[in-house]
């Protein structure tokens, strides 16, 4: 069906101005694949251990394995941190910017980088051990996208912060490194020397993060289907198709796997829970026109995931697609929560990073703030939230010029879009300041 552009894009900018898991048995730790953490009770977060400063925006979430901490930053470097004293151990450099987060296997750590790239990389001396050249890395982008003024000019996706987070799947004597790829297809390369074995293409590009379940990959993209892929032979085993309205379309975020069911989040704007072996929906949660790029994690029956429009990190009953509680922040939560013990930990887009005490229902939490919030929360947020109209000063918001200024406001906050990590009583997370953070737990 046809429909209005021009009150499409009205009513989306109004919405902006009002106000577990599964894995491949290996030895692989990967950035998303594992959000559920060691630890005990409720731990909030106490005082700041180190922070590390990158010369670029982090969107990378970081991963922590044998003493050190793993970051992308936007200035085209990935950083090996000591986990203890956060001084760089060696630095490694592409030629693009680093929004892909991470898997290690056996002493080798993968990625994808904006210059077109995926990388494997030693661990232990960040020398490169082979790379993969894709059909080009680049943001989701249109001429004039949703309507917007001058309907000539290419625009990027001010919210596509991601690259395809590579997993290894591991069968015996042999792994391979999947991944997405901006190109639309989906690869499967050798893990120990990058040689291609398949690739399975879709009709957008894959900024998706792949999830191996039961020698099944389940990943989506910006054609806005789900796919369920044979982790062996890249065949299609079935595929689900979200929502295609103009702004409301495209999967961002990974899946999450629990009882025979698959969950995701999508732009669409719902939460689904499909059944693993067939595709088919078994439930869906309406997000009350709020995209979810977060991916949801589960504990105890529940999936925890959060929104961009509502501010809010949902709590959902699994079997029924209820909701539960939610919990409001002050902005975009875009942060896929992890959880240690019984606390769960997740950022906003206005700088604010939260410890919520699970066993609460919302009530009890405490957070920090990053240094830059606090010097410009006034002059950037009304009253401590995010309001897009407010922050545009009047300006046209038809005009993708002024929501591109907009967001780079939003960024100077420190925009927390990056996943937590939680290691030896330490929480570590990036930010669009450009710092990688590390807090104690009480």
């Amino acid at each position: 069906m046809k429909r209005n552009f021009t009150s499409l894009l009205l009513y989306f900018f109004l919405i902006f101005a009002s106000n577990a898991f599964s894995q491949n048995k290996s030895n692989t730790t990967n950035a998303f694949s594992n959000r559920i953490f060691d630890g005990k009770g409720y731990q909030p977060i106490g005082d700041l251990k180190w922070k590390f400063k990158t010369n670029g925006k982090i969107f990378s979430s970081p991963i922590a394995k044998n003493g050190a901490i793993y970051i992308g930053s936007e200035d085209g470097f990935l950083y090996s941190i000591n986990e203890k004293s956060g001084k760089e151990n060696w630095k490694f450099k592409t030629n693009g910017a680093i929004h892909s987060s991470f898997s290690i296997f056996e002493n080798i750590i993968y990625f994808g980088s904006f210059d077109g790239n995926y990388y494997a990389i030693n661990t232990k001396n960040g020398k490169e051990v082979w790379k993969f050249k894709t059909g080009g890395e680049h943001w989701l982008g249109e001429n004039g996208m949703w309507g917007m003024k001058p309907e000539t000019q290419y625009m990027e996706d001010l919210w596509d912060f991601f690259l395809s987070s590579p997993v290894v799947y591991a069968n015996g004597k042999s792994a391979l490194t999947i991944f997405g790829s901006s190109d639309g297809n989906i690869y499967a390369v050798n893990a120990k020397t990058g040689n291609l074995k398949w690739k399975f293409k879709t009709n957008g590009s894959v900024h998706g993060s792949p999830v191996i379940d039961k020698n099944k990959i389940y990943i989506g993209g910006w054609d806005t289907v789900l796919y369920a892929l044979d982790a062996e032979t890249g065949k299609e085993i079935w595929r689900f198709a979200t929502g295609t309205q103009t702004g409301f379309k495209g999967i961002q975020s990974s899946v999450a796997i629990a009882d025979g069911k698959v969950f995701f989040g999508a732009r669409d704007p719902f939460l689904f829970a499909l059944d693993a072996e067939t595709g088919k929906l078994i439930w869906k949660y309406n997000a009350e026109n709020s995209w979810i790029l977060s991916s949801a994690v589960i504990k105890d029956n529940t999936i925890y995931v959060g929104t961009s429009d509502t501010y809010a990190l949902l709590a959902i009953d699994v079997k029924t697609g209820q909701e539960k509680y939610r919990f409001k922040g002050n902005g975009y939560i875009y942060s896929s929560p992890a959880i240690s013990g019984n606390t769960i930990y997740f950022g906003d887009f206005t700088g604010n990073f939260f410890a919520l005490n699970l066993l609460s229902n919302g009530k009890e939490f405490n957070f920090v703030s990053t240094e830059n919030r606090k010097k410009l929360a006034t002059s950037i947020l009304k009253d401590e939230v995010i309001n897009f109209a407010y922050a545009a000063k009047n300006a046209d918001l038809y005009v993708y010029d002024n929501n591109k200024k907009v967001m780079d406001e939003f960024y100077k906050l420190g925009s927390i879009v990056s996943s937590p990590v939680v290691n030896n009583n330490t929480v570590y997370f990036g930010s669009a300041d450009g710092y990688l953070y590390a807090y104690k737990l009480k």
